[in-house]
């Protein structure tokens, strides 16, 4: 990719983070975006006393009304054209769904669904125009299957892995890469958001962050990191739903924080 300028969401820290140091460590130049100033910019520090690349920070929330296109107009001001997308931003509520804030849970839906398909669209067509680079849509094991007490969230990651996996398709020849990112439980900040407990072993955001961005190099349409997580995703995807559904009810009732 001649064009090396990677957009990242969600970048203050966690996965968003991890694939900063991923993609500064390959040479890309970097635009970093999330709500935190003054997290972005210790990230920007710290990547930037380790690699010789241009690393711009914008600080939005995208849940809010206007923010996609405050971001586009940003960095068509910078004249950043982006040759990778990766889009991370976003968050999870543990808990039955009627207990659980409705507003929360449609800002959930906002941000994991709309804010992912609208950057996904707006930054493609140059994509293919140039017949180079793509887009990371961070999903998870959680696409592969319903979650009771955590439903909206799963739902969300179904549907991002359910678009990624039809604009593969679409874009199969054109040069441009799709890949759907689905980690299990990675140790960050998502838990506490959640309010989950943590529990068990989890891979490190940074063995995730460059298993995605291995698999995207290699044109990968899915990345499962863990052999584990993919027995777990595989598996209960074939698995009869009233099989499943009383089991991932169990899993996450116990992951929820009291």
């Amino acid at each position: 990719m001649e064009n090396k300028v990677a957009l990242i969401t969600g970048a203050s820290g966690g996965i968003g983070e991890a694939f900063g140091h991923v993609l500064a460590a390959d040479g890309h130049d970097l635009v970093l975006v999330a709500r935190r100033d003054q997290e972005l910019h210790r990230v920007k520090g710290v990547i930037t006393a380790k690699h010789p690349v241009a690393v711009h920070v914008i600080a939005l929330d995208l849940n809010e009304a206007g923010a996609v296109e405050a971001l586009v107009a940003e960095m068509a001001g910078r004249n950043l054209v982006p040759a990778v997308v990766i889009n991370n931003a976003g968050f999870g509520l543990a808990g039955p769904s009627v207990e659980l804030s409705r507003d929360e849970q449609l800002q959930m839906v906002d941000l994991n669904v709309r804010v992912l398909t609208d950057l996904t669209l707006r930054f493609l067509p140059a994509m293919v125009a140039r017949k180079s680079g793509g887009v990371i849509n961070v999903a998870s094991i959680a696409g592969f299957m319903p979650g009771p007490m955590m439903a909206v969230y799963f739902a969300t990651k179904n549907y991002v892995l359910s678009f990624n996996d039809a604009l593969s398709s679409e874009l199969r020849g054109t040069g441009v890469t799709m890949t759907a990112l689905c980690p299990g439980t990675v140790k960050t900040a998502f838990q506490a958001r959640a309010g989950q407990t943590e529990r068990g072993s989890m891979l490190s955001a940074f063995d995730v962050a460059s298993q995605g961005w291995a698999g995207f190099k290699a044109k990968r349409r899915v990345v499962v990191p863990g052999f584990l997580n993919q027995v777990m995703a595989y598996g209960l995807r074939l698995t009869p739903r009233r099989i499943s559904l009383p089991f991932i009810k169990q899993v996450m009732g116990r992951r929820r924080a009291t």
